[in-house]
C-alpha cells in the first residue's frame, strides 16, 4: 500500500525531479515509510511507501527491472503473488526481493496488460517501458485503489489522489458543474468525472496507454466487469453453503499475508463479525476496532445505530484485543476540514465516522480488514431491489430505479437548486447517466431475478466503488492499509452466479416507502425487508452466533438526522444559511433554505443533503 504519482510532458521537454517530488510530497500521508522519484527525459514517476510486505530497501519503489528497461510505481497488494511468482520462476525469471511489487513488475514484463486478469488483490500502478516509450496505467477489477489522471496544457499527469495532480505548477483548477449536478442527483458520481474539470477517475477494471514520444493518450479500455446472472443449472443449497464456507475462509486467510501487524474493523454485524471470527483463528493476537455513537439525543431508528455492545460480545467470544471510540455531534464539526483535505470530493454517505475509525486503528496496526462488499455481492439491501423487481421492461426499470437513487433531492427541486447555472448544464440528462451504467451488462430481463441482478450490478459499479474510495483515502490519511476479503476474485465469481433465492427471499414483494420516512413506519418497513444475504447468514452461522447472523441489516452511520435538528443545528445554520457563501453562486439559496427548513421542523429527513452542502460549502466551490 502506498501512493503513486507521475507526469509526462507531451511537448517532449524534460521533466524535473523536483516536480515529481512535489507530487509525492502532497500524498506523503499515504506512505510515511519512504519515498522515491525517477525521471527519464520527458517523464517522471514517483512513489510514497507504506511498507507491508518485504520491509527491506530492496523492495522500495519506483522499482526497476534488472536491465533498467522497465520501471514500476505501484499501490496495493497482490494476494496471490506467491503463486504467480512460481509461474514466473518456471519461465526462467529471477527474483531479488520477497515483495509482491517485483512479482507485479515481472508479470507485466512477461504478459503486458494480459497480466491484469491474473492478479487477485487491489492495485493501481504505472508501468513504463523506456524502449517503447510506453506508459501503462491500470486499476484493479473492483476499484479498491483509486487512480486519477489529467490532460491539461500538454501535460499528462496521474496520481493516487487528485492533490498530486493539482500540485503541478500552473495547474488550472475549475469546477466541473456537470459533475456537481451528477453528485447532487445521486450523492455520487457515476461516470469518470470528478469535481475538477480536467481530472478524471480511471474506472475500475480499466487500463490505458500513453506513448511519451508520439504524444498519444489512448482511451481507457476495460479488461474486467461484473456479470450478475442466474445459473442455468443451480446446485443444492447445501452444496452452495459448503463452497461459500471454503471460499470465504480462503479469502480471509489470503488477506492476512503481511510482514506487519493486522487488525479488523468490528461492528455487530455479520460481515465484519465473520471476518473477525476467521482471522482470530489464524491470529491469536488480533486487534479489533469499533466506532460507537452518543445516542442521548437520537430517536426512532437511530436508537439502534450504536453497535458497541454487539461488537464487544463478538470480541469477547473470539478473544480479540478490542478498542473503541464514541462519537458525539461535535466530532462531525471538528473533523470536517481534515476529512475534506483527504477525501477531496464528497462521495456516498456521511463519511466522517470512517475517518475516526481509521485514526483509532492506525494507533495500533498498519493493516485493517473491512467487511465492505458483503452487502453488494450477497444482496444486503432488499428494500432497494424491490423498487425494480416487478418491472415489465428495461425502460420501466430505469425510470423507477433512477427516481429511487435520487438520494438528495428530487428532479423538481434539483432544477430549482441549479437555476443560477441552468444554461451551463442544460444538455445534461442525469437519467441518461444512470442508464449508461448498464451499457455492458446483460439486458436479458425475463423475470424478477434478472432485475435484481441488474440492481446488484448497479450498486457494485457505483455505490461500492465510492465506498472503496472513501475507505482508501480516509484510512491512508493515517498511513493505514484497508483490505476487503469479500473482494477476493473467486468469492466474487461465486457470488455473482449465486441463485437469487439464496440471496433475497420473496423478491416479488412490492414494498413502497420513502427511505427517509420517519418513525415507526420506517422501522416496520425495514424489518419486513431485511431478508437479504440468506446463504451468507446460514453459512456464517457456523462461525458466529445466530443472534448475529439473524440480526437485521444495520449500516455504519451516525444519528445525524437527530443531530442536524438538535445538537448541531446552530453549526448547520451558521455554515449554510448565509446567502453570501460562494456555494450560492452555483446553487440557489432560497431553494436550499426551504429544504433545510423542512428538516429542522421534523417534516423530512434531509441529513444527506445537509451533509453534502456542508462539505461543498467547506470546499468553497
Amino acid at each position: 500500500m502506498c501512493g503513486i504519482a507521475g507526469l509526462v510532458d507531451l511537448k517532449g521537454r524534460e521533466v524535473r525531479k523536483d516536480s515529481i517530488k512535489a507530487m509525492t510530497d502532497s500524498i506523503k500521508h499515504r506512505g510515511p515509510d519512504g519515498e522515491g522519484q525517477w525521471v527519464y527525459e520527458n517523464i517522471g514517476i514517483g512513489h510514497r511507501r507504506l511498507a507491508i510486505i518485504d520491509l527491506s530497501d530492496a523492495a522500495a519503489q519506483p522499482m526497476h527491472s534488472s536491465d533498467r528497461r522497465y520501471v514500476l510505481t505501484y499501490c496495493g497488494e497482490i494476494y496471490n503473488y506467491k503463486e504467480i511468482r512460481k509461474e514466473l520462476e518456471s519461465l526462467g525469471k529471477q527474483f531479488h526481493t520477497k515483495s509482491d511489487s517485483e512479482v507485479l513488475l515481472l508479470s507485466l514484463i512477461q504478459w503486458k496488460e494480459k497480466a491484469l486478469i491474473k492478479f487477485n488483490g487491489m492495485f493501481a500502478f504505472a508501468f513504463y517501458d523506456t524502449l517503447k516509450n510506453e506508459l501503462l496505467l491500470a486499476r484493479d477489477r473492483y476499484g479498491i485503489k483509486p487512480l486519477y489522471y489529467s490532460l491539461q496544457d500538454s501535460y499528462f499527469s496521474f496520481g493516487s489522489e487528485q492533490k498530486a495532480i493539482m500540485s503541478r505548477r500552473n495547474f488550472k483548477s475549475s469546477l466541473d458543474k456537470e459533475a456537481l449536478l451528477e453528485y447532487m442527483t445521486f450523492q455520487n458520481i457515476l461516470t469518470d468525472r470528478t469535481l475538477e474539470t480536467d481530472i478524471k477517475l480511471l474506472q475500475a477494471g480499466h487500463f490505458m496507454f500513453i506513448n511519451t514520444k508520439s504524444n498519444s493518450v489512448l482511451k481507457p479500455r476495460q479488461y474486467w466487469d461484473y456479470n450478475f446472472e442466474e445459473p442455468d443449472h443451480p446446485k443444492s443449497e447445501e452444496e452452495y453453503a459448503e463452497e461459500l464456507d471454503r471460499l470465504f475462509q480462503q479469502a480471509v486467510k489470503r488477506t492476512l499475508i503481511s510482514d506487519v501487524e493486522i487488525g479488523a474493523y468490528l461492528s455487530g454485524g455479520i460481515d465484519s463479525g465473520s471476518i473477525t471470527a476467521i482471522a482470530a483463528k489464524e491470529n491469536n493476537n488480533l486487534k479489533t476496532f469499533t466506532v460507537g455513537f452518543d445516542l442521548s439525543s437520537a430517536s426512532g431508528i437511530e436508537l439502534n445505530f450504536d453497535e458497541r455492545s454487539r461488537a464487544e460480545a463478538i470480541s469477547a467470544q473470539f478473544k480479540t484485543e478490542h478498542y473503541e471510540i464514541v462519537l458525539k455531534a461535535g466530532d462531525m464539526e471538528k473533523s470536517l476540514k481534515k476529512l475534506i483535505t483527504h477525501l477531496e470530493e464528497p462521495r456516498i454517505g456521511q463519511s466522517y465516522p470512517n475517518l475516526y475509525a481509521a485514526k483509532l486503528a492506525s494507533k495500533f496496526v498498519k493493516v485493517v480488514l473491512s467487511g465492505s462488499g458483503g452487502d453488494e455481492l450477497f444482496g444486503g439491501y432488499p428494500w432497494r431491489y424491490y423498487r425494480g423487481a416487478g418491472s415489465k421492461n428495461f425502460n420501466e426499470y430505469i425510470d423507477g430505479y433512477y427516481l429511487y437513487w435520487q438520494r438528495l433531492v428530487d428532479n423538481k427541486n434539483l432544477k430549482k437548486m441549479f437555476s443560477p447555472i441552468s444554461s451551463e448544464i442544460s444538455q445534461v440528462w442525469t437519467r441518461d447517466i444512470f442508464e449508461g451504467v448498464f451499457k455492458n451488462h446483460s439486458n436479458k430481463l425475463d423475470r424478477p431475478e434478472d432485475y435484481v441482478n441488474h440492481s446488484l450490478y448497479f450498486e457494485a459499479k457505483t455505490f461500492l466503488q465510492s465506498l472503496f474510495i472513501v475507505e482508501d483515502k480516509l484510512s491512508m490519511a493515517y498511513g493505514l492499509e484497508t483490505r476487503v476479503p469479500f473482494m477476493d476474485n473467486e468469492l466474487v465469481e461465486f457470488a455473482t452466479k449465486l441463485p437469487m433465492n439464496l440471496k433475497v427471499k420473496d423478491i416479488t414483494n412490492q414494498f413502497r416507502i420513502d427511505e427517509n420516512t420517519q418513525g415507526n413506519k420506517k422501522i416496520k418497513y425495514l424489518n419486513e425487508t431485511s431478508n437479504g444475504k440468506h446463504l451468507l447468514r446460514k453459512t456464517m452461522a457456523r462461525h458466529i452466533p445466530t443472534e448475529v447472523t439473524e440480526r437485521n441489516k444495520q449500516g455504519f452511520s451516525a444519528p445525524d438526522d437527530s443531530w442536524f435538528r438538535g445538537k448541531s443545528i446552530d453549526f448547520v445554520k451558521n455554515k449554510l444559511l448565509n446567502p453570501g457563501n460562494s456555494i450560492y453562486k452555483t446553487l440557489d439559496y432560497q431553494t436550499i433554505e426551504q429544504l433545510l427548513d423542512t428538516h429542522f421542523a421534523g417534516e423530512s429527513n434531509r441529513r444527506l443533503l445537509i451533509w453534502s452542502l456542508l462539505y461543498l460549502n467547506e470546499l468553497n466551490i
